[in-house]
């Protein structure tokens, strides 16, 4: 029995290479390509399972593609269970290049979910979660699947007493209403959420503050990018800053946040330690080239020099 179980609606097989530049019309002379199983909750199961913790990845999967990540996510000895689709799988392809150390990333939509299998989905979601204390959903929803998906996994995991984190975007993300442990919105994502410019920090705490009072989840980290992240709960907030390291590619760097974040509660750490080991596990993907996720040593490294520099003190009143 895995205490965490994640969700990822749109895998993909994740295609990494670099080329010495790329140009339009040209060809463009690649390396040889790296071959990573992709999608959101997929990457924090891998995560939690690098750190030394057990996660379940549950995923539906078809065609040659969705063979690829089944057999590549085998090879890690990851524990996952596939739903079968009719659609392939999708697939996601990042370039670096080298003259300018630009990555270039392009993600395909990914197949049509019909509705018999999106209850397969849940219906997989309700057996594995049972037990399980944190239920994931994360990654964008595929075609076919309504933004209302996000609440129904969010009941199934309330249902069954587990914490529910979502790291979703867009439409998907503002249809939740209810029964969130945690949600990771971008500070784009909280402007759509709001509707409202939130040109200032005051603004931003509010924002996020507001949606915990509505009872949508009860902690938000709000990714700012290169400024780091905001931590709010109804107790109060906490401006986190960003982990400075040498920056290789950004892929997965969120996910990886999210499945430190997990590990560490599961793990008996406080809220406010277990953000900074996925703080740590950010940044600590971000040193990773091409589609490569975070090391072990690299986060635990990152994660004391935060402790030591930076100590726990008590979270800033709101108003």
């Amino acid at each position: 029995m895995s205490d965490i179980v994640t969700l990822t609606m749109n895998p993909a097989l994740d295609v990494s290479t670099r080329a010495e530049t790329v140009v339009p019309t040209d060809k463009v002379r690649c390396s040889t390509a790296q071959y990573d199983p992709g999608g959101g909750g997929i990457n924090v199961a891998r995560v939690v399972q690098i750190l030394g913790g057990e996660a379940l990845a549950l995923y539906p999967a078809g065609g040659p593609t969705g063979s690829m990540v089944e057999a590549l996510l085998g090879r890690m000895n990851l524990p996952s269970r596939h739903i079968p689709i009719a659609g392939s799988t999708r697939e996601s392809f990042t370039i670096t290049e080298r003259s300018s150390d630009l990555q270039y990333r392009f993600v395909l939509p990914g197949p049509e979910i019909s509705p018999a299998e999106r209850r397969s989905c849940l219906d997989e979601l309700s057996r594995a979660a049972d037990g399980a204390r944190i239920v994931v959903l994360s990654g964008s929803l595929p075609p076919g699947i309504p933004p209302e998906f996000v609440q129904d996994a969010a009941d199934i995991a309330n249902r069954l007493y587990c914490r529910f984190v979502l790291d979703t975007s867009g439409e998907d993300l503002r249809h939740m209403k209810s029964g969130a442990y945690l949600l990771k919105p971008s500070l784009r994502e909280l402007r759509e959420w709001v509707g409202k410019d939130l040109r200032t920090e005051e603004e931003q705490i509010a924002a996020a503050h507001h949606l915990i009072g509505r009872g949508v989840g009860e902690v938000m980290i709000v990714s700012l990018g290169a400024d780091g992240a905001l931590l709010v709960t109804r107790e109060g907030y906490e401006r986190l800053a960003p982990v400075e390291v040498p920056v290789c590619s950004a892929v997965g760097a969120g996910d990886s946040m999210v499945a430190a974040v997990c590990f560490g509660l599961v793990q008996g750490l406080d809220l406010r330690h277990a953000v900074r080991l996925g703080m740590a596990a950010g940044a600590a993907t971000l040193m990773t080239p091409g589609t490569g996720l975070c090391r072990r040593g690299d986060v635990e490294r990152l994660y004391a020099k935060q402790i030591a520099s930076r100590p726990v003190g008590p979270l800033t009143a709101i108003g």
